[in-house]
């Protein structure tokens, strides 16, 4: 329990005698199993922290099979949405949504807003920032993607309609 103690709180002032191998000490409370080791090899104390560092692992293993299965049984779960367009659009979008200030009032940063949707449609958009700027110096057409989108809307519409 001690050395549990001492692993934990990240302590060093023992180290030189838990892991230095061929120093050890019988009054270190050692397992048995450090009796049956290659001394030339291991240490005192490090068998305790590998078995600590595979619980931990296991622990870790064991919750996320949980939350999984929890999630799965709910039947309100949402579907997994992927984003299949280009990492640009996604980013044009994304900053067309925050500069009409729809999110918290006008008051949310841009960078949670896009781990928000990274998170949601499956997608990592990288340097969003520089992306941001290659939109910003485009000679023709600089709302390309939400010019696209309204398009689309539109003729759906119209469609509808039978127009």
């Amino acid at each position: 329990m001690a050395f549990y103690s001492y692993y934990r709180t990240e302590s060093t002032y023992l180290d030189h005698t838990y892991f230095v191998r061929g120093k050890h000490n019988v009054q270190l409370g050692l397992d048995t199993f450090y009796f049956e080791i290659d001394h030339s090899f291991s240490t005192s104390h490090d068998y305790k922290v590998a078995k600590i560092i595979a619980n931990d692992l296991i622990e870790d293993y064991l919750e996320t099979q949980l939350s999984k299965t929890a999630t799965d049984d709910k039947p309100n779960a949402l579907p997994k949405l992927n984003w299949t367009g280009s990492k640009t659009a996604l980013t044009e979008l994304i900053y067309a949504l925050h500069s009409q200030g729809i999110f918290n009032n006008g008051n949310a940063d841009i960078k949670p807003i896009v781990k928000v949707f990274e998170s949601t449609f499956n997608v990592d958009l990288g340097d969003f920032y520089h992306t941001f700027m290659e939109l910003k110096s485009r000679k023709i057409n600089r709302t390309k993607f939400l010019d696209t989108l309204k398009e689309s809307l539109i003729k759906k519409m119209d469609e509808q309609d039978g127009r």
